[in-house]
């Protein structure tokens, strides 16, 4: 009960801060949403295959809502082990739980984990590299069963936008060749999360 207290103080804090930069939050969403795009579009670039350009409708995307993008308190999880990531293909890819994140949509809590990628970390531009792999309710329905991706980078703070607007389906959902992480059971949120890349 107190960490909820904590937490819904937090947010509460947070959400007049995103007030203040919600114009900030927008374009950056924007930005990311053409940039994805973009990058499926181009003929030289795309991560389509030759089979999967014939079926390709496009990306599209839920319309940007505020509240899905939410200020979280980032609590790290520095004793845990690498483990094996299960993939779409069967093969399996080295994660770390780096830290979970508990914020609030909605007047409830709830609560992901973020894993760190141990074969990115050996990279100098991604060495600060994060992952949040999610399913929710429109997993299946509106957006790809398989769940969808947020890509972070470590903060400097105990605190960390999650920005549920550039939630961004794997290449998977559109085209084969790709072994993309499937999120743990414990990264499934029970309510639907309208926000980011949908069918």
């Amino acid at each position: 009960m107190k960490r909820f207290l904590f937490v819904l103080n937090f947010v509460l804090i947070s959400i007049i801060a995103f007030t203040q930069n919600d114009t900030a939050v927008i374009n950056d969403t924007k930005r990311f949403q053409n940039e994805l795009k973009t990058e499926y579009d181009d003929p030289y670039h795309t991560p389509l295959s030759a089979k999967a350009k014939k079926s390709f409708k496009g990306i599209h995307f839920f319309p940007f809502e505020a509240k899905y993008a939410v200020n979280a308190h980032f609590v790290k999880t520095p004793n845990e082990k690498p483990f094996q990531m299960s993939t779409s293909s069967g093969m399996r890819k080295t994660y770390v739980k780096y830290a979970e994140v508990f914020f609030v949509i909605d007047k409830k809590e709830y609560k992901l984990n973020v894993y760190q990628s141990q074969e990115l970390i050996k990279s100098a531009d991604y060495k600060d590299y994060l992952f949040i792999p999610f399913t929710d309710v429109t997993s299946g329905n509106e957006t790809y069963e398989g769940g969808r991706y947020i890509d972070l980078n470590i903060p400097k703070s105990d605190t960390i936008l999650i920005n549920f607007n550039k939630a961004y389906h794997p290449y998977c959902a559109y085209t084969d060749g790709y072994n993309c992480p499937v999120p743990p059971q414990e990264n499934t949120l029970p309510i639907k999360i309208e926000a980011g890349v949908r069918f």
